[in-house]
């Protein structure tokens, strides 16, 4: 299948089996676990999952880009280790560790799920800044200086987008995986679709945990469906 029909036809089938996991965890829903299933609180949990992923990997790239910039300044380059390592860190030590570390600082709700979150996701962004950066031929940068570019421009108009298809991929990396990343922030009560889950292990009631273990992994393939398109629409060659 050709990359634009997969990218077309991604979107219809994500939206046929949102549909299906909704219509399924309606029918035969009962009592409080329909309450728990209702439209109303489903599109609420969805939403809090999305705030939460959208502000940490938002917050990851403002981060991350400028620092891998940075670092693979000639002037600079030896902070690229040290940038690596300490973003290695934070994605080394388990997520709840990382929540738990921002819960004694920031205490309960959403700014501590999204330090956490934003710790989890620096390395991907980081990390491939810096390979797409180092990646770029240094003959099309000595091609751009002899032009009479100046190093700003040299960057902003050569540099980055030559690197931007390995950056993008860094950054959707990040996003899928603060999205399943995020369904531990119900334990520092921010919410998202880890509430539907903790919720039916708690109860033992499958049709919730399926159904929120199902909406998480649906928004993880739309995310990087929405990102796939980012790169086909702003990657100079079109290809997602």
């Amino acid at each position: 299948m050709k990359p634009v029909l997969r990218l077309l036809l991604t979107p219809l089938v994500l939206a046929g089996i949102g549909i299906a996991v909704v219509a399924w965890a309606h029918h035969g829903a009962t009592g409080a676990e329909a309450g728990v299933l209702a439209s109303a609180n489903l599109t609420r949990r969805i939403r809090e999952h999305m705030g939460l992923c959208a502000v940490s990997t938002a917050l990851a790239v403002a981060a991350a880009v400028p620092a891998g910039v940075a670092a693979t300044r000639p002037r600079l380059r030896r902070l690229g280790s040290a940038l690596l390592f300490l973003a290695s860190v934070g994605q080394s030590v388990p997520t709840i560790a990382v929540l738990a570390l921002a819960f004694s600082v920031t205490g309960i709700g959403f700014r501590t799920a999204v330090i956490g979150l934003f710790a989890y996701s620096l390395l991907p962004v980081l990390r491939n800044t810096v390979a797409g950066l180092a990646g770029v031929d240094p003959a099309i940068v000595e091609a751009a200086r002899g032009m009479g570019m100046s190093p700003a421009q040299v960057l902003l108009r050569v540099e980055l987008p030559l690197a931007w298809p390995v950056m993008v991929a860094g950054i959707r990396t990040a996003a899928v995986v603060n999205v399943g990343t995020a369904a531990l922030a119900t334990f520092v009560g921010a919410g998202g679709l880890g509430a539907l889950i903790t919720t039916g292990l708690d109860n033992q009631r499958d049709r919730i945990l399926y159904a929120g273990a199902a909406l998480t992994a649906l928004l993880a393939l739309t995310v990087d469906w929405g990102l796939a398109v980012l790169a086909h629409l702003t990657t100079p060659n079109r290809r997602p």
